[in-house]
């Protein structure tokens, strides 16, 4: 960003936001007025991005499956701004490289749930004081595969429809004060801007897709950014899909 954004005194914690889907709902919170506390795994990248996206973004390096490091870097939140109103738990171990049935480890399985859905719990339960002082929100990051599996991504998957059962039950125990959803991306684009403008899709990336219409970061991020707003206020315990008109049988390339 050219120039900071002024502050509207409203603290957003957005985990796994040095790329992709993070970083863009942290740049459209940012745009907002929101002061945007960045983690991720990798400090260098994650205090490159803080310093491009201005004064009203700090970054703190934060393994969200350690609850250690959670409650640290909550208090880290705390100290330097005082109070938390929202939580965007963007933070996941995908399957990249779709790994078969027959080659998953146990350990490799239980990292993903571990960030997928112990890390979302983790952060609910060591932010929940500070959101329901000011009538906070939190965000979860889900997936369309939670219901509509690809093949061989049983781990995440499976963390994924974990995480779905997670939110609605912490909307409830959470609320009225505090109001909890989950946001499930489709087939997005998730490439940072400049990649995405150095090398669009082409035609066959978007008959791929059922509607031909692959999303942006920025589909997901204005639907966080709606969420965590007070014209979303009497809605909690919901899952938005945002996958630009898929059917439920996904269409795959030869």
């Amino acid at each position: 960003m050219e120039a900071a954004v002024a502050s509207n005194g409203r603290v957003a914690l957005v985990t796994g936001a040095a790329r992709g889907i993070g970083l863009g709902i942290a740049a459209w919170l940012i745009s907002e007025g929101w002061q945007v506390v960045l983690t991720d795994l990798d400090r260098e990248r994650g205090a490159k991005v803080s310093t491009v996206l201005g004064d009203n973004a700090w970054f703190i390096s934060m393994d969200v499956a350690d609850e250690k490091q959670v409650a640290q870097g909550v208090a880290e939140v705390l100290g330097q701004f005082g109070r938390l109103d929202a939580l965007v738990c963007n933070a996941a171990v995908a399957d990249p490289h779709n790994i078969t049935l027959e080659s998953l480890d146990l350990a490799y399985w239980n990292r993903v749930l571990a960030v997928n859905l112990s890390g979302p719990m983790l952060l609910a339960k060591h932010c929940a004081p500070y959101l329901r002082a000011h009538g906070g929100a939190i965000v979860n990051l889900a997936s369309t595969r939670a219901r509509q599996s690809e093949p061989d991504c049983e781990a995440y998957a499976a963390s994924k429809g974990g995480l779905l059962a997670l939110t609605h039950a912490l909307a409830i125990s959470l609320g009225p004060e505090v109001r909890v959803n989950a946001v499930s991306p489709g087939w997005i684009d998730a490439r940072d801007p400049a990649a995405r403008r150095a090398e669009p899709l082409n035609d066959a990336d978007h008959a791929q897709h059922p509607a031909g219409r692959v999303g942006t970061v920025e589909d997901v991020a204005a639907m966080v950014a709606w969420l965590l707003s007070r014209q979303a206020g009497f809605v909690t315990g919901q899952e938005f899909v945002v996958d630009g008109g898929m059917s439920k049988k996904m269409i795959y390339s030869e």
